[in-house]
């Protein structure tokens, strides 16, 4: 998953999602404790299809990550998609994510009325413990984990070590883990039946394996011993026991000069925008412009790098020896 700083100067806020803590925690918009509410009792379907959990490694060519940086997330949460669903009723369009391309969200309103908020994120590996495996979908393994009352993470496994995930997360008043299997099953349908996909025009950062963007010995300069291993469908993390690199591609607003911002220069024409966080943390952030997205949004690269301890010299050097490495590497628009 892709360290961002929170910084709502690139962003709309209502439309934000905290990528960082999107599966960690909850969905808790603000509206009235359903948990603390009344309601007429009532039914969510349960997901069928449950089998064997596959065994070894996962060979799915529908779940493999090239095709899967492709999918857009809305199309498993639109009206017709949920309503399909026999959960309840779809008000709403579904909310993509500003600053992810694999994120979206919705929620539907049961027979009772009572809210069912569903958040997908294609590629998570935020996912819950190989011990919550409960049977397959579609020969997959599916895990369940159930918090507090309320709130489901339900994980389609893509990939095993690392583990990936169809991620989904649930906040309902209700047993949250049915409506997540059954969306979560409709997913793997739909991912096995033509699902829509972001077009891919030349030179962008979608079909890019953020893994194969930095070359080892630059990393490693940076931090020493680090191995890499994705942190989601659009980020890779180089990690040793304390240090560590992240590369990622989001879509965001075009960076600017300001709030923290200052240009720095990575060659072969590329201006970026690196930012050193305060507050008692050696981190940096790099990010720049790589072509145009939708709208008034640009794909975006970054490069952050967090130092081992305060007292770590010059983090912006570092996140920036490898932004001027990367630049290399990105398909060329």
């Amino acid at each position: 998953m892709l360290g961002v700083f929170p910084d709502v100067r690139h962003r709309r806020f209502p439309k934000l999602f905290l990528l960082v803590t999107a599966l960690a925690l909850p969905l808790t918009a603000c509206g009235p404790d359903l948990g603390k509410s009344n309601f007429a009792r009532t039914t969510v379907p349960a997901a069928a299809g449950s089998g064997p959990a596959a065994d070894g490694p996962i060979t799915d060519a529908a779940v493999a990550a090239s095709v899967l940086r492709t999918i857009q997330p809305c199309q498993f949460l639109t009206k017709d998609a949920l309503g399909a669903l026999g959960l309840g009723t779809v008000d709403d369009d579904p909310s993509p994510s500003s600053i992810a391309f694999d994120t979206c969200r919705n929620k539907v309103k049961d027979p009772g009325g009572k809210e069912i908020r569903l958040e997908l994120e294609i590629g998570s590996t935020v996912v819950p413990r190989a011990d919550k495996t409960a049977g397959a979908v579609g020969g997959l393994p599916l895990r369940v984990n159930k918090t507090g009352d309320t709130d489901c993470t339900v994980a389609v496994m893509t990939a095993l070590n690392p583990d990936v995930g169809l991620a989904v997360s649930v906040t309902y008043a209700g047993d949250p883990c049915r409506p997540g299997q059954t969306f979560a099953e409709a997913v793997v349908q739909k991912l096995h039946n033509s699902p829509e996909k972001y077009s891919t025009p030349s030179g962008t950062v979608l079909t890019a394996d953020p893994c194969a963007m930095a070359d080892a010995a630059v990393v490693t300069a940076a931090v020493p011993s680090a191995k890499a291993a994705p942190s989601g469908l659009h980020s890779c993390e180089w990690k040793d026991r304390g240090p560590s690199v992240t590369v990622g591609f989001l879509p965001g607003l075009p960076p600017l000069v300001g709030d923290g911002y200052s240009k720095v220069d990575l060659g072969n024409g590329v201006t970026a925008f690196q930012k050193p966080q305060t507050g008692g943390s050696a981190r940096c952030k790099v990010q720049w412009q790589h072509r145009p997205w939708q709208g008034d949004d640009v794909e975006l690269a970054q490069v952050d790098y967090q130092g081992y301890d305060d007292n770590d010299a010059d983090p912006c050097a570092k996140a920036v020896t490898v932004a001027k490495n990367v630049v290399t590497k990105l398909p060329k628009p």
